[in-house]
């Protein structure tokens, strides 16, 4: 099978530079006895920083770049002088990225937007040269600071997607259907489940030029939340949308009943999704006449906007288009987005479901790829003096 370019998932090591360690240096020059103390402050360590660009949609240029490592200032030396500052690390992300410990699990940062620049990791201070000790009682101090440590964090970076409607169902729900017939997108399309393995955006224009962004999650399946499918690896780019369109075929023999299984295992993959707006999409609609629909409509969810629609002959795509613009705007939908904003993925991440989350990942198995003794060698590497 051909291997993807959709990189959603990286672990990698980040490390600072530690600081330079400041000169104990005393001044000797002709005629000049008692110089006193010259030694210059070390520089320091070099910080690591996230940023936010547009103009990445994956992660796959960190795939195998799993060590990150930042200059370490340079010592200080003699005459006052500084020891240089260690090069400091920008690591470009696409929109949407979220950081996390990969040891505890602990949510780190968010980078939700273009130019959004996060400090990720701290270099060292440099240590101070003997000349900033001097005083009227010890004119020749005969120490100097070392610099600071470095730091240093194994991270995983996720990726979740940024789109404005997300579609949830079954797999051979016909969402990617319907995302190619609404968008320029092309996603695969076969009559067998999980023909999708991938997530795929569309933009689907509207009136007036206007247009919203749509986004086609793999198929979820029955017990997707405890790592069953593909629903587990995927289900997290559903926290990014502002709306989720549930998509049910019409030939389903209790359609209430799926979504509900749908919506089971979205909240309990996150609770939180259930405050999203939400529509049901009856698929496939052209198999069936007007009277069963009207008997299917008496069974339908009362508590969401419901319309019938088919991709292959447009039946219902339009008034589809209507009611999403509709909620996509509607007030009560831009607020929850507001307060969604700062509380969304600040969750902690359950490092005993990661196994399963990539066990199918080829890229994935080696968990534990930091080699230590490398490690200890790069801890002993020490710059030259400035």
């Amino acid at each position: 099978m051909e291997e993807s370019n959709f990189v959603d998932y990286v672990k990698i090591v980040c490390r600072s530079g530690k600081g330079g360690r400041g000169s104990m240096h005393l001044h000797h020059a002709k005629y000049q006895y008692n110089g006193g103390p010259d030694g210059g402050d070390g520089g320091r360590g070099g910080h690591i920083y996230l940023r936010g660009n547009h103009n990445y949609w994956t992660l796959l240029h960190l795939k195998y770049q799993r060590h990150i490592f930042a200059e370490h200032g340079g010592n200080g030396g003699s005459a006052k002088r500084h020891g240089t500052d260690g090069k400091d690390i920008y690591i470009d992300v696409p929109c949407g990225t979220v950081v996390y410990d990969a040891e505890t699990g602990k949510f780190v940062c968010d980078v939700s937007y273009d130019g959004q620049v996060v400090q990720l990791l701290k270099g060292g201070r440099g240590g101070l040269g003997n000349f900033q000790f001097r005083t009227s009682t010890n004119q020749a101090p005969r120490f100097a600071q070392p610099g600071e440590p470095m730091q240093e964090m194994t991270v995983i970076l996720e990726l979740k997607l940024l789109a404005d409607v997300g579609l949830v169902g079954f797999p051979n729900a016909g969402k990617s259907t319907l995302l190619s017939s609404l968008s320029s997108a092309r996603p695969k399309i076969a009559n067998y489940p999980f023909t999708t393995l991938e997530p795929s955006l569309g933009i689907v224009a509207y009136h007036d030029q206007k247009s919203f962004v749509m986004a086609d999650i793999p198929g979820i399946i029955e017990g997707a939340s405890e790592g069953k499918g593909l629903g587990l690896r995927f289900l997290r780019h559903i926290e990014r949308n502002s709306l989720l369109l549930f998509m049910v075929p019409g030939d389903t023999e209790d359609i209430k009943h799926e979504y509900e299984i749908l919506l089971n295992e979205l909240q309990k993959f996150n609770p939180e999704l259930l405050d999203k707006h939400r529509v049901l999409a009856i698929t496939k609609s052209d198999l069936l006449d007007e009277e069963l629909i009207e008997m299917l409509s008496e069974t339908l969810p009362t508590d969401l906007p419901t319309v019938f629609i088919s991709s292959v002959t447009g039946q219902g795509v339009d008034e589809l288009k209507d009611l999403l613009w509709k909620e996509l705007n509607s007030e009560s939908n831009k607020l929850l987005a507001i307060t969604a904003e700062d509380t969304l993925v600040h969750r902690d991440k359950d490092l005993s479901k990661m196994a399963n989350e990539f066990i199918d990942e080829g890229e994935y198995e080696d968990m534990d790829f930091v080699d230590e003794e490398d490690i200890e060698d790069l801890d002993d590497f020490e710059y030259e003096e400035a």
